[in-house]
């Protein structure tokens, strides 16, 4: 047996043991529930624990369960989603509750195979709910268990790389426990969230394998992991409109493809306008706008692009025809927006001066 492996066969009991005793009583937690431990997962894509746990409450009482998410209607499953990011993440879910119902009878199938040719689902996900719910002895690894287990064996390959990935998984599928292998992969995501923490200096101290740890033993932990350089976002320039008429506010709805595909926005355009040029570029009758006003720029990132955004309230006198450029746009009642329509967090900024 080669030295990676034993050291990675070593951490078996005092990650257990550390687990049965720090585990973070999370909702999905609660029992091995495979379509909560599925939701959970997907809602924990690239979003941290504390923001997730609310949208998954919430989540759980719009859908119980998958018949009642593959029956959801689109701007109702989006309006459950608002600010959580990435909406492709719902739309998936949707569509492979739709498949759990038509072809697995409305339950989740155990293999890691057949869960893996859902939409959406990875071999992560597909690993995370074949051990947690299932019990089935298959690693599940995500960025904490990449940046654990190379730590731990003094790894300096590039873990952006799909083919160290894939390395690890082969060599964590050899030494995982059959008898909990749930608790295995959620005690190196404890580990990872936190203790072996991303971003800053690890506890090592606190660590339960940190008597197997090559980098905390030798001080490695600024060089591993080692991850290439991410690509520099593209970054676009916007001009927001903010258009009122008294409880009344504009909104869009987006292409059906594409950034946000069918999402409703706040109307938008490429490029800075200044106040002027953005009034003319609307089309609207001058005699119907009361007042505009800039407001407070903003940015949001993708995953791929950036928006520097300035923004124009623009306040009417009455309902005017919609303006030119947006064939999409009708005007929104302010409480039915709370409640039906989902405004992106990309809009965060202006969504808060709706009210």
């Amino acid at each position: 047996m080669c030295e990676r492996t034993e050291r990675l066969r070593a951490m078996e009991a005092p990650l257990l043991a550390w687990y049965r005793s720090r585990a973070r009583v999370l909702p999905w937690r609660e029992n091995r529930d495979p379509y909560r431990i599925w939701v959970s997962e997907i809602m924990l894509q690239q979003t941290r624990v504390e923001a997730v746990k609310p949208y998954f409450e919430r989540f759980m009482e719009a859908f119980p369960g998958v018949k009642d998410l593959a029956e959801a209607e689109d701007d109702r499953l989006m309006k459950m989603w608002e600010g959580l990011g990435y909406y492709s993440r719902a739309r998936n879910l949707k569509a492979a509750a739709r498949i759990i119902v038509d072809e697995y009878g409305g339950c989740l199938p155990a293999s890691f195979d057949a869960l893996k040719g859902l939409p959406g689902i990875g071999s992560y996900t597909a690993g995370a709910v074949a051990s947690i719910a299932y019990g089935v002895p298959v690693p599940a690894v995500d960025g904490n268990v990449l940046r654990v287990v190379s730590r731990v064996l003094g790894d300096r390959e590039d873990i952006k790389k799909a083919s160290v990935k894939a390395r690890l998984e082969r060599e964590l599928g050899r030494v995982i426990p059959t008898s909990e292998p749930g608790n295995y992969n959620q005690g190196l995501f404890e580990v990872g969230a936190l203790v072996c923490v991303p971003g800053g200096e690890p506890k090592c101290g606190e660590c339960p394998l940190h008597a197997l740890c090559l980098s905390g033993q030798n001080g490695w932990w600024r060089e591993i992991p080692v991850k290439s350089a991410p690509r520099p976002k593209r970054v676009e320039e916007r001009t927001v409109f903010l258009i009122e008429q008294e409880e009344k506010i504009l909104i869009n709805r987006r292409p059906p493809k594409g950034l946000l595909a069918s999402l409703y926005e706040l109307p938008n355009v490429l490029g800075h306008m200044e106040q002027g040029e953005a009034a003319a570029f609307l089309g609207l009758p001058l005699p119907d706008i009361c007042s505009i006003e800039p407001l407070p720029s903003a940015r949001h990132v993708f995953s791929h692009v950036e928006w520097h955004m300035i923004a124009y309230r623009l306040v009417l006198s009455r309902e005017a025809p919609k303006p030119r450029p947006f064939s999409s746009a009708f005007m929104a009642d302010r409480e039915a927006l709370k409640r039906e329509y989902a405004l992106p967090s990309a809009f965060a900024a202006y969504r808060k001066l709706i009210g």
